[in-house]
């Protein structure tokens, strides 16, 4: 991990990083972000880069050190460009719609699915004939945007026989034979 924390973060035109203490803002086009770190990490910005060094080479500053480079990174990424993830809705009858920040989901239960999300999320739905329902997620936060996406994968996973339920986009799906190879073999 020290490697990659020894590395510079570039800050893009349009982004400032403000270091208060041992807090960590980034403002940019898309949002806001902050984050606390730890004090024997030291947050410096010179020459538009931002800086972390460590006291020492013990194993738990090196991982200190590598992880926070890797959150400031991205939240500055996230601020500049965001984050967009999409998923599938996968199976005959399945669905996906939207009303502002409620995902309503018809996915094989007796009953809807809604999901509220958080208002830092911007969510889209998408369904055209002749391919599957998708949802689109985008924000400027990483962590907050991979999270939301689970849960909501989480409703219906896709199951190893057919591939139904919620998947990511381009996600591979380790898929089994089924019943007719076992009564094949007799």
């Amino acid at each position: 991990m020290s490697r990659i924390g020894k590395q510079p973060i570039v800050i893009p035109q349009g982004v400032t990083v403000t270091v208060n203490k041992s807090n960590i803002t980034v403002k940019g086009k898309i949002g806001e972000l902050t984050q606390t770190v730890s004090p024997d990490i030291s947050v410096k910005v010179k020459d538009n880069n931002v800086i972390l060094e460590r006291p020492t080479d013990q194993k738990r500053h090196k991982a200190l050190h590598g992880m926070y480079r890797s959150l400031i990174a991205n939240m500055i990424k996230g601020t500049h460009e965001g984050f967009k993830l999409q998923q599938e809705v996968v199976g005959v009858g399945y669905k996906a719609s939207h009303k502002g920040q409620v995902l309503d989901l018809v996915v094989g239960f007796s009953h809807h699915i809604i999901f509220e999300l958080p208002k830092e999320i911007k969510l889209e739905t998408k369904t055209e004939k002749g391919s599957n329902p998708t949802i689109i997620l985008t924000s400027a936060d990483k962590q907050l945007v991979g999270q939301v996406a689970a849960k909501i994968r989480s409703i219906r996973a896709p199951e190893p026989y057919k591939g139904k339920g919620i998947k990511f986009t381009g996600e591979q799906l380790r898929r089994k034979a089924g019943k007719t190879a076992a009564s094949a073999a007799k």
